[in-house]
């Protein structure tokens, strides 16, 4: 069985039990399930910030054990301050240390959108992410069919959150809702856990120009990111690269500084050509 398969086996018997613990009933009854998200889209188009999504996870299945004490609280806060232009909080327990709690407890100290990370299996999960405080959801097309896409899309919508779907393969392109907004695409192979940024310079064209497109995993510089910008993408999804250090936020200020001043210097030099 592959990691991916193993992961999505495993959510599944997690959300069965959640949904005994916890009944869709008392989830609508979160003082977050009234309220307004915000706009993932408009927060990463804002010219203002970074495009950067800075990512919270404390593990993962390729890199093990990254940052095993870091606080939500601390670092999503220090994320926003440094410029970041949305949030990325992952919910997932068993292979990305994560938690639902996680998410709820940036959501106090943040005040940009905010996506669940997570293997959505369930549109149980999609209410629970509406009444944990999440603005946007992840939905992995390798591992939901078409119908279920377009299903948990539409949900979401209707709970006033945006979706972030994640390509990984051209093949799934297909399977993507018409209306979908935001798509991100994933140099990481599902299998062997390998990144190719050329992968994903390919698939971006593939993408319709009027969709927000989301280039994750593989980002380790600012020089990185100007490059995958000049490919047409508008939104950055970071976490491993910020959460190695010891400390993540100070980690994305100097990342996101630094992409400024290479970006001027770029626009300076463009000027006197």
């Amino acid at each position: 069985m592959s990691i991916l398969n193993e992961i999505v086996t495993n959510r599944k018997i997690q959300v069965a039990e959640q949904k005994e613990l916890y009944p869709t009933k008392l989830l609508e009854r979160s003082i977050y399930f009234n309220s307004q998200p915000l706009s993932l889209k408009k927060y990463i188009l804002r010219p203002d910030l970074s495009g950067v999504i800075a990512e919270f996870k404390r593990k993962s299945p390729s890199r093990g054990i990254i940052n095993e004490f870091a606080k939500p609280d601390e670092v999503c806060l220090l994320y926003m301050q440094a410029g970041a232009s949305a949030l990325s909080v992952l919910t997932e327990s068993m292979f990305f240390g994560g938690s639902a709690m996680d998410l709820t407890i940036a959501r106090k100290f943040n005040f940009c959108p905010i996506l669940r990370k997570d293997f959505i299996v369930d549109e149980y999960q999609v209410i629970e992410a509406k009444s944990i405080g999440a603005d946007a959801i992840l939905l992995i097309t390798e591992i939901l069919p078409k119908k279920q896409l377009s299903n948990f899309s539409s949900l979401a919508k209707s709970l006033g959150m945006q979706v972030l779907f994640e390509i990984h393969e051209r093949q799934s392109i297909s399977k993507l809702p018409a209306d979908a907004e935001i798509i991100g695409i994933n140099s990481r192979n599902l299998k062997t856990f390998n990144v190719s940024v050329d992968h994903m310079e390919l698939l971006v064209q593939l993408i319709p120009k009027h969709v927000v497109k989301i280039a994750e995993s593989g980002i380790d510089s600012p020089e990185s990111l100007l490059t995958l910008k000049t490919m047409g993408f508008q939104g950055f999804l970071i976490g491993e690269r910020f959460m190695r250090e010891p400390n993540p936020g100070k980690a994305c200020e100097k990342f996101i500084s630094k992409v400024k001043e290479l970006s001027s210097s770029k626009t300076s030099s463009g000027l006197h050509d």
